[in-house]
């Protein structure tokens, strides 16, 4: 494919034009893997465990500062949530929900997002990656992983389409303390509602959601869905049809988003990685393969922007590790070998252990014509954006204190206190940089 279509940046090896060697951080908990939904449930934690597994067998781990996430505090949470929300998360187990109905009516607690073990401890674990990544990047990362987040649906006062804890929004609101404008990309197969509607009324935040459109869960993210108030524009949607293949996934991916690398000019990037918009996926009805699926991290890494990459859906977990491990290579600028190396979950990947899985012969809902239009609509729509919008700031909110453990330095000598980790650089926060949480949340997070 050709890296540079529709005007955006070329993929580039892990030493790029700029000359520079990218410097790749990676959240990882070795007890996110043990946390569970529920027999049946499609959400299966254990999926990263298995990306994990992967990535030390081709010998990714050594290529990156490992650090185990530190996991986020109440307040951390309410920077997003609402406080009762997030104390219900806090207080609720399998044994007291039958004495909380109403709690568990109002939060949408239940069928899809059930109550199981440890489910906080899983939402400060899967929030402190993301929020650790901003952090990372705001002090002089180039890209930070955090295959455990992404969980996009989740609401200021509920939960939603399996997530509890919208990690994303944490994230950019980090991201802000520091970064003009933030720039969210969602490749997941459903929209990303619960980010767009965070941020449905700034121009700070611009969101792209590429999704399955009619009739296919939230039922959010039509293409006339733009944003509101001084954020009218700043949302754009992408609505897809069954059984899109690359060639037609990137006929619109690369000139969209080359547009709007362009007109919104990020300071940061977040894309979330959902791989339930792969071939063959359990809950899914795309047909990208892991390489069309990936280009879209070697598209976003090109423009050599700070890059948060995040998880999100994927219900065919053998695929999901597959996908995860390969875009971390392209992170890092390695090119992996097909042939799996043996692992510990080497009997998942059977009959041909390969990192690579064909696409299916499906049919291809979305004709040439249907995909010109929408993306003549929405370049429409871009060429209404002045370049680089104006911010005004004021006060820069408090720093985030989030020590992650680095899984490389566990003497505690060598260790400082909260951001002892970061390396400062050059990074410094936005000159009186606005009372940003008042501003966003008086404003935006309804």
């Amino acid at each position: 494919m050709d890296a540079s279509a529709g005007g955006g940046g070329n993929s580039l090896p892990t030493t790029g034009a700029d000359g520079s060697k990218r410097r790749v951080c990676y959240f990882y908990d070795a007890e996110v893997g043990n946390y569970y939904y529920g027999q049946g449930h499609p959400m299966k934690p254990h999926r990263i465990r298995m990306t994990h597994a992967l990535l030390g067998r081709y010998g990714l781990l050594d290529q990156m500062q490992v650090l185990r996430p530190h996991p986020a505090r109440d307040r951390d949470l309410c920077r997003f949530h609402a406080d009762d929300y997030v104390a219900f998360l806090r207080s609720v187990t399998p044994e007291t929900q039958q004495d909380q109905i109403r709690a568990l009516k109002r939060f949408n607690v239940g069928e899809d997002c059930p109550v199981f073990d440890g489910l906080y401890s899983f939402c400060q674990t899967y929030a402190g990656g993301s929020v650790g990544g901003a952090v990372k990047l705001n002090h002089g990362h180039d890209i930070a992983i955090n295959w455990a987040g992404g969980l996009h649906h989740a609401k200021k006062c509920e939960a939603s389409g399996f997530c509890y804890v919208n990690d994303i929004v944490l994230a950019i609101l980090e991201l802000l303390k520091y970064h003009q404008r933030v720039l969210y990309v969602d490749i997941d197969i459903h929209h990303g509602d619960g980010v767009e509607e965070a941020f449905y009324t700034t121009d700070r935040v611009m969101t792209v959601s590429f999704h399955k459109f009619g009739d296919y869960f939230p039922g959010t993210g039509d293409i006339r869905d733009v944003g509101h108030s001084k954020g009218k524009y700043y949302s754009l949607n992408v609505p897809l049809d069954d059984g899109i293949d690359d060639e037609s996934y990137q006929s619109l991916f690369k000139p969209i988003m080359g547009k709007v690398m362009e007109v919104f000019n990020p300071g940061a990037v977040v894309l979330q990685c959902g791989a339930d918009s792969l071939s063959g996926d359990r809950l899914g009805c795309f047909n990208l393969s892991i390489k069309g699926h990936a280009e879209c991290v070697r598209f976003m890494r090109s423009f050599n922007v700070p890059l948060l990459l995040l998880g999100g859906g994927g219900y065919t977990i053998r695929n999901v590790a597959r996908c995860w491990c390969y875009e971390t290579g392209v992170a890092l600028g390695h090119e992996l070998t097909d042939k799996m190396p043996a692992n510990e979950y080497y009997e998942y990947f059977g009959p041909d252990y390969t990192l690579h899985v064909a696409p299916s012969n499906m049919e291809n809902k979305n004709t040439r014509h249907q995909l010109d239009d929408i993306r003549s609509k929405l370049l429409d729509n871009l060429s209404k954006l002045r370049h680089s919008p104006s911010v005004q700031f004021q006060e820069r909110p408090p720093e985030t204190e989030l020590p992650e453990q680095d899984e490389d330095k566990e003497n505690p000598d060598e260790r400082r206190d909260a951001d002892s980790d970061v390396e400062m650089n050059d990074a410094k926060p936005l000159e009186d940089s606005g009372r940003l949480l008042f501003l966003l949340v008086s404003s935006t997070l309804m």
